[in-house]
């Protein structure tokens, strides 16, 4: 399942960067997440790989980020695996009269039925929730408006 989602934040595209590319800001626009631990000795770097821990519902998710491409300030690619899902996520920026404008391809590949099944009758969900993580980020980066406060 292939998508793209894009936003525009009213951020020159340095403040956007420095703001997107702080782990420590995570908690602030991504629902959910209780963790996260560097697994490499060069964080934020090509091959570098964290671990990221999230709280949906009664349920709990360990996932994996690695960074395929890191072309900064133009783009950044990662994938992120879990049980059952592969997710490549290609980040491209773009500045437009002191704003930003975040364009994301997402990919999800699906092993196992239930996660199959779940690709094949849900689509818009996955869509619907990569749109709410990048408004969480629009809201959390123009107006310190962090997730956790609501």
């Amino acid at each position: 399942m292939k998508y793209t989602t894009e936003i525009v934040v009213d951020l020159p595209r340095d403040e956007f960067l420095k703001k997107l590319d702080n782990p420590e800001n995570m908690k602030h626009w991504q629902r959910g997440l209780i963790n996260y631990e560097q697994l490499s000795q060069t964080p934020g770097q090509e091959g570098a790989r964290m671990s990221l821990s999230y709280q949906m519902g009664k349920r709990e998710m360990e996932m994996v980020e690695t960074i395929i491409k890191r072309n900064l300030p133009e783009e950044m690619h990662t994938t992120y695996d879990t049980k059952g899902v592969h997710n490549i996520q290609k980040n491209y920026f773009r500045e437009e009269e002191g704003k930003t404008r975040w364009i994301s391809e997402t990919e999800f590949q699906f092993s196992g039925f239930g996660m199959k099944l779940m690709g094949l009758l849900m689509p818009g969900a996955f869509k619907k929730q990569s749109l709410k993580y990048m408004q969480d980020f629009k809201n959390f980066a123009e107006k310190g408006i962090s997730v956790l406060d609501q």
